[in-house]
């Protein structure tokens, strides 16, 4: 029958028709065995030549069914292993996904706990980067602050200098009027 059907990748399977068969004569013993084939078909298996295949038809249809017999058992006994295959990797995968959320949780609390600390360490960075400029600030006011107090005193040094000159020079006019008014009597 295989060479009655056509395969192609492009169109179905189709059965061909006996016009639609090539020109050319097939082989001779091909010819009989076609014409072999349609009389059995045809005459149910009643010749004595398709006795014999008969019998092996009967035997092959024997080893079918006990071949489908011992797969029905299998496939019987298969769902049953199946099924608790199935309840065993259920649980498995169960007790696994409880396993891996429990980590999961572990995980997100660390994670919540180094974020925390990244935090409170950026914070730290900051306010010491605050310290740092404010204590450079501080430093420049206490150098100026420095030379302003130098300046002062400096200026107090030359006011206590003056103070004296300017005594001196009281003292010096007090003299002086006091032998103006003895010259003068």
């Amino acid at each position: 029958m295989s060479s009655l059907y056509t395969r192609s990748k492009e169109f179905p399977r189709s059965r061909k028709s006996a016009s639609d068969s090539p020109p050319a004569s097939p082989s001779p013993t091909a010819k009989t065995l076609r014409h072999e084939r349609l009389s059995r078909l045809e005459s149910g298996g009643s010749s004595p030549a398709t006795s014999d295949s008969c019998g092996d038809r009967a035997s092959a249809r024997a080893r079918r069914e006990a071949r489908e017999a011992r797969l029905a058992s299998l496939t019987g006994r298969g769902e049953e292993d199946s099924s608790r295959d199935y309840k065993k990797l259920y649980e498995s995968a169960l007790t696994e996904n409880q396993t891996l959320k429990t980590k999961l949780r572990e995980a997100q609390l660390q994670l919540a706990d180094v974020r925390s600390r990244l935090e409170q360490v950026a914070q730290k960075q900051e306010k010491t980067a605050d310290r740092s400029s404010m204590l450079e600030v501080e430093k420049r006011e206490r150098r100026a602050l420095e030379r302003k107090m130098s300046e002062m005193e400096e200026e107090m040094k030359v006011l206590t200098e003056l103070k004296s000159d300017n005594q001196r020079l009281k003292d010096e006019n007090g003299a002086l009027i006091r032998v103006i008014s003895k010259l003068s009597k």
